[in-house]
């Protein structure tokens, strides 16, 4: 492991970290907007790569150099490929700071304006239960009209709610009811941020996929609470191809289940179900052309296919264990990252 850049000489109000593996040319719009921060307080960046070959570490290197970099100092750790883990890449890099608060990004979540940062901690001082703050999404200017309606409505949903959560709000729901237990764990690492006192008591578990979602759960039956921050936004949308959006839903539910027991399939007449729900959806819907520009043909074709792949991900991923293991390693993108 290589750390470059390290000051050792000035007490952080917060560190932001962000784990890279090629992340260009979106990293570089990322690291820029973070850099752009206006914060009464000063605070570090850590980059966390492991093995990019694309001028990530270039670039990085190159910002350390800059005299902007003396005051928003800018930190390189370098790890080897086969060590990356969600969890332990991350803990790895909070473990290198010591500031109140940790934020966390990834290599392609671009903050929207220059109090993201403001947001997440003002946020997160508003209650000294808080343990992690989560931010909004919006998506990228050239995703579908369907995808950027989708994480507008995922989001809108949590303002339905208080936007400081704990398990206290309703005890006996927390116990009875799957949906309001995904509620208060939702939490989001590509743009979030938490108290580093409570990591250092509940870090990040070593996991193959959700590691953030399992924190959230743990520090929830901790006694802790979850805060919504809507005003700190990022740039973050994918609009996954068909094969990966099959491979990824496989990974979702297979993960779920395993450390949550959710299931998110059912039998084959549920997904032929979901299916045709899926083809009718894309036919029928229509998202606001004001707000999310028009929906071609060409647009409803692709949104049925990738609604269908997630239905028949989330069935392969629910009954993963009847799969033989070289197929679930093939369908699983999770599994070969982890184990690159």
């Amino acid at each position: 492991m290589q750390l470059r850049n390290r000051r050792v000489d000035m007490t952080y109000r917060c560190a932001v970290i962000i784990p890279t593996k090629n992340g260009m040319p979106d990293f570089e719009a990322v690291l820029s907007a973070v850099l752009a921060q206006k914060t009464p307080w000063p605070f570090e960046v850590i980059v966390i790569d492991s093995g990019s070959r694309d001028g990530t570490l270039d670039h990085v290197r190159a910002i350390q150099r800059s005299a902007s970099s003396q005051d928003r100092p800018v930190r390189l750790i370098e790890i080897e490929p086969g060590d990356f883990g969600h969890g332990r890449t991350r803990n790895q890099a909070i473990a290198a700071t010591e500031a109140d608060y940790v934020a966390l990004l990834t290599h392609d979540a671009e903050p929207l304006n220059e109090v993201w940062l403001l947001n997440l901690v003002a946020s997160m001082e508003q209650d000294n239960r808080i343990a992690g703050v989560f931010g909004r999404h919006v998506a990228r200017d050239d995703a579908t009209p369907f995808l950027k309606e989708d994480l507008d409505r995922h989001f809108e949903g949590f303002l339905v709610h208080p936007l400081v959560v704990d398990r206290a709000l309703d005890p006996e729901k927390y116990e009875v009811d799957i949906g309001w237990r995904q509620f208060l764990h939702f939490y989001s690492d590509n743009n979030s941020l938490m108290r580093r006192t409570v990591w250092q008591k509940l870090p990040y578990p070593d996991v193959e996929f959700a590691e953030d979602q399992i924190w959230a759960r743990d520090m929830i039956e901790a006694g802790f609470a979850k805060a919504y921050a809507p005003d700190a936004v990022v740039i973050h949308s994918h609009d996954y191809g068909v094969v990966e959006q099959a491979r990824r839903a496989f990974d979702e539910a297979r993960q779920f289940r395993h450390h949550f027991g959710y299931r998110l399939s059912g039998s084959i007449r549920d997904v032929v179900l979901g299916i045709v729900r899926s083809v009718i959806d894309a036919i029928k819907h229509t998202p606001d052309h004001s707000r999310y520009g028009p929906v071609t043909s060409r647009l409803r074709l692709r949104r049925a296919l990738q609604r269908i792949a997630l239905v028949f991900g989330h069935f392969l991923g629910t009954h993963h264990e009847k799969l033989p293991i070289r197929v679930k390693r093939i369908l699983s993108l999770d599994y070969q990252l982890f184990k690159s």
